[in-house]
Order: C-alpha cells, then sequence, then structure tokens
C-alpha cells in the first residue's frame, strides 16, 4: 500500500504542472473578502472530484485503489474540513510550495484506508 502511495504522489508532483500549489490556493483565498472562501470550497471540491475519479478508475483497470470509500458519500463543506484536518494533523510535513492534491490524497487516504 505504500508504494502505490508513494507512485501515486510522484505522479501527482511530476504531472501537476500547472496544479496549484498551498501557497497559490490561500492567496486565493485572501484575494477576495466576500467570496475568497467559496473560491477554496469549489477548487477543494474539484481536486477531491478528480481524486476519486482517478481511483476509481484505476481499480476498473485492475490496479489498487489509493483509498476505499465503500460507497459512503461526501457532501460538498467535507472537503475543506478534510484539507484542513490533514494539514493541521500532519503540519510539519507540507511545504507552501507543495500542491493542494498531496494534501486532499493524504486525507482520503488516512480517512478512508483500504483494509
Amino acid at each position: 500500500m505504500l508504494a502505490v502511495a508513494v507512485i501515486a504522489i510522484n505522479l501527482l508532483l511530476t504531472t501537476s504542472v500547472s496544479a496549484m500549489s498551498l501557497r497559490e490556493l490561500r492567496q486565493l483565498e485572501r484575494s477576495n473578502a466576500k467570496q475568497g472562501e467559496w473560491y477554496v470550497q469549489y477548487y477543494l471540491i474539484g481536486v477531491l472530484e478528480g481524486l476519486q475519479e482517478a481511483n476509481a478508475t484505476t481499480v476498473r483497470q485492475g490496479g489498487p485503489a489509493l483509498f476505499c470509500q465503500n460507497d459512503k458519500r461526501l457532501d460538498t463543506t467535507q472537503a475543506k474540513k478534510m484539507f484542513d484536518a490533514e494539514r493541521k494533523l500532519n503540519a510539519d510535513l507540507y511545504e507552501a510550495d507543495m500542491p493542494v492534491q498531496l494534501v486532499m490524497l493524504n486525507a482520503m487516504v488516512s480517512i478512508y484506508p483500504c483494509k
């Protein structure tokens, strides 16, 4: 499982040329006093949905799942809560220039581990 997570992280880091960094996400939130928080929320929902689809595609193609939601549904408010909890839990792991997707992937792996 660890090897799969390392491969997934490497793929995220090497293919995320235009991915938003943690620093850029903070700047986005601060860019608009009224709606910055909503911009971040929508971005994180998109990241979460992308990870879910990538995970489902990997499984459909016979590969191992990175996380196992087991048909548990997430509502739109949970993406930000999961992201914030992961950043707080592993604050020393993340640097400002790391991709947002890495944090969300790690959150999904820790919240929905495959047993």
